[in-house]
């Protein structure tokens, strides 16, 4: 895939690169705000109805920066990096949660 990236003009090459970076505000963004969204209702010191509304109306500001963060960003590989990064690590501490036997 690199290879035919760079076999590409400048102007198709920048049109590749704005594709991927919707693609990763899109998906990414929203697998980025869910997991926050869960960790931060496990996390946040409230009653459980608190904890998970407060998570999920914090989760739309996550996802707009989110979406500016990725277009921020001088290249792609570091935005796809940072944002599927941050949702693995986001993963593995909601599970461990899990099996801790925390709830949110």
């Amino acid at each position: 895939m690199l290879t035919m990236m760079k076999n590409l003009s400048a102007d198709a090459r920048y049109r590749w690169e704005i594709t991927f970076r919707v693609l990763t505000a899109i998906f990414g963004g929203y697998a980025l705000t869910i997991t926050s969204g869960i960790l931060l209702a496990y996390i946040l010191p409230m009653n459980r109805s608190d904890s998970v509304t407060t998570a999920m109306l914090l989760s739309f500001a996550i996802y707009a920066g989110a979406v500016m963060w990725i277009f921020s960003q001088c290249s792609v590989r570091k935005a796809v990096a940072g944002i599927w990064i941050s949702t693995a690590i986001f993963t593995a501490l909601i599970t461990l949660l899990k099996l801790l036997g925390v709830t949110p």
